[in-house]
């Protein structure tokens, strides 16, 4: 795809934040409707009072993940120093409207079944963990978080690296702040639907802020088709967007290796089974490759395996192109 060109429509796995606000809303209609009329919860004023607030509660936070934000921003404008990225709010609220739902659950069922005691006690390990997971993706789209494993690349601290995959700019930012002497090229197709107009703006925004427009340039690209000579950059990066290229993975992977310069870094981050993911994903954690999956896909890529461990929560891999 030629630079400047419209992304082509394609669907993303994160077309069901809808999917997620529906589902929020049904079970607060529920909780504020039909649970306060049971028996058991109408006999006593505070479990009725409470369902009726925790219903209440569910309902905004639905309302808000389905177009709260969109509305907010429009109505009061973006604070111009504050950093963004863009994170949707089916996965910064989502998990924490979903605890209080499974800790709701949890009380419903054993004051109206005390006999199905194991099936509450399964929702609130459900609200433990959705709590937790809310947590989490809370505090990764937080400035202070934006960092990364920068020990490939600290030798050299300067070139033309590849944010491959840059969406609203968290990892540029990170590079740009590690990385006082480097250029920087952010590439994105700017398509992602859990991004706010698919990143570019929150991007531009960011770079303002974080004081790197001069040093970082915005490409739109595909990660599987890049707009860049062969053996041309002297680094890349790519946080959580390989990992998105599904059946495309090995031709995304292909493609970094072929514009990196003989001996350049790349470093990869991607999500994979672990406490902390099943913390925010819950089961479709189990679906995620695992780092053994990894290591194949990139060697059969072409590249040597240096580092690799764990950072805010997820799998690293410190990469490097072999020296010609």
């Amino acid at each position: 795809m030629a630079i400047g060109d419209k992304p082509e429509p394609h669907t993303h796995a994160h077309s069901h934040m809808w999917l997620v606000g529906a589902l929020s809303l049904i079970a607060g209609l529920v909780l504020l409707i039909y649970v306060p009329t049971l028996p058991a919860v109408s006999r006593t004023l505070l479990l009725f009072a409470g369902f009726h607030l925790v219903g209440a509660l569910v309902l905004g936070g639905s309302l808000y993940i389905v177009a709260g934000a969109r509305i907010m921003r429009r109505l009061g404008g973006r604070r111009s120093a504050k950093f963004d990225f863009g994170w949707h709010p089916a996965w910064t609220y989502g998990p924490w409207v979903a605890a209080l739902v499974f800790a709701a659950a949890a009380v419903a069922v054993q004051v109206a079944a005390p006999m199905w005691w194991p099936l509450a006690m399964v929702a609130l390990l459900f609200a433990a963990s959705f709590f937790a997971g809310g947590t989490i993706t809370r505090s990764s789209g937080r400035y202070a978080s934006a960092v990364l494993p920068m020990t490939e690349f600290i030798s050299a601290g300067e070139g033309l690296l590849l944010d491959a995959g840059c969406g609203a700019g968290r990892t540029t930012v990170a590079l740009g702040r590690a990385l006082k002497r480097a250029r920087i090229i952010a590439l994105d197709r700017f398509g992602s639907d859990y991004i706010e107009d698919g990143g570019r703006p929150l991007l531009e925004h960011n770079l303002r802020i974080a004081g790197l427009t001069n040093r970082v340039e915005i490409r739109q690209g595909d990660i599987m088709a890049l707009p860049f000579e062969n053996a041309c950059l002297d680094g890349a990066v790519s946080v959580h967007a390989v990992d998105h290229l599904g059946s495309q993975t090995e031709r995304g992977l292909r493609e970094i290796f072929r514009v990196l310069k003989p001996g350049a870094p790349f470093l990869l981050v991607v999500w994979a089974p672990g406490w902390t993911m099943f913390a925010v994903a819950n089961v479709l954690a189990l679906s995620l490759a695992s780092p053994r999956t990894w290591r194949r896909r990139t060697k059969q890529a072409g590249f040597t395996i240096g580092d690799e461990g764990t950072f805010n929560g997820h799998w690293f891999v410190a990469l490097k192109k072999p020296e010609a």
